[in-house]
Formats: structure tokens, C-alpha cells, sequence
């Protein structure tokens, strides 16, 4: 009998490091900051492939937020590859402090839909990006304003 309860415990004891172990693995190489994640394209390289919007994300590596949304922002870069170009700017960059003025950063993360071909660009508000079905529904709903524009441009 007391074998097999020290089997037992044996048991349990080595199930229980092993998945120590792997949550000590998976919490070390999680990204530690929003650059830590690498979507999409560079904003330069939006700017020129401008026959899709650009979904933008400005974000600054201190800001916990911004962590938090990377994992939704790569998911939807996922599905929507083929029709936005993702670009992540890194407010705090120098190189983006024009931009990131003109558009009115006001926190972080701050999303936006740009779209240099229309010369278009729409706040996606808080409460609708931290909502990936609201958010699914907003990208989807530009995107048929967007060719209804494609329409409207080719019959002139």
C-alpha cells in the first residue's frame, strides 16, 4: 500500500514540476515589449504599396496596454494579409514624431486605418479595437466604403 501511494505521489510530484517547468519556459519567452512583436511592414513601405490601407498601430514599449493588444493586432494581420497592410510605429521614435503628432496621439495603443490613396485616415476607438468581433466588423465595413469609392473613381 505504501508503495503504491509513493508511486503515486511520485507521480504527481513529476507532473507537477513538468508543468512548472513549461510555464516558467512559456513566461520567459514571452514578448516583453510591443517591439518585441515584429507585424506587418514598415510605414514607409505602406506608404508606397498604397493600394491598401494601412491598419497602424502607434504604441511605446512602456505601456502595458499596448502588450496586451500585440496578440490581437497579429491575429488580425493573419486574416486580413491580403487586404491591409500592418504597420506598427513606435511613437517615441524620433523618425515618427511628425506623424505621430498629426494624428493626434492622445494614448496608447492608438489605432488607425490610414489609407494614403484616398487620403483618408479613421480613429479606431478603444472600446472597438479591445473588441475583435466590433473591430472584424469596423475593418470589414471600411473596406466595402473603400470599394465603393474603387466604383465610383473608375466610371469618371
Amino acid at each position: 500500500m505504501k508503495k503504491k501511494l509513493f508511486i503515486t505521489l511520485g507521480i504527481i510530484f513529476a507532473l507537477a514540476l513538468t508543468s512548472a517547468v513549461a510555464i516558467a519556459v512559456t513566461v520567459m519567452n514571452a514578448p516583453k515589449h510591443p517591439s518585441d512583436y515584429h507585424i506587418g511592414i514598415t510605414y514607409e513601405d505602406a506608404v508606397v504599396a498604397s493600394e491598401k490601407p494601412m491598419l497602424a498601430v502607434f504604441y511605446v514599449d512602456w505601456c502595458g496596454y499596448c502588450l496586451r493588444f500585440m496578440p490581437k493586432f497579429q491575429s488580425l494581420s493573419k486574416v486580413y494579409k491580403n487586404k491591409y497592410n500592418f504597420v506598427m510605429i513606435n511613437a517615441e521614435d524620433p523618425a515618427y514624431a511628425k506623424l505621430a503628432e498629426d494624428v493626434g496621439i492622445g494614448g496608447f495603443p492608438t489605432v488607425y486605418v490610414l489609407d494614403p490613396k484616398y487620403d483618408n485616415r479613421v480613429l479606431m476607438p478603444n472600446a472597438i479595437y479591445q473588441d475583435l468581433p466590433k473591430f472584424r466588423v469596423e475593418l470589414d465595413r471600411y473596406l466595402r466604403i473603400r470599394g465603393l469609392l474603387d466604383k465610383a473613381s473608375s466610371i469618371k
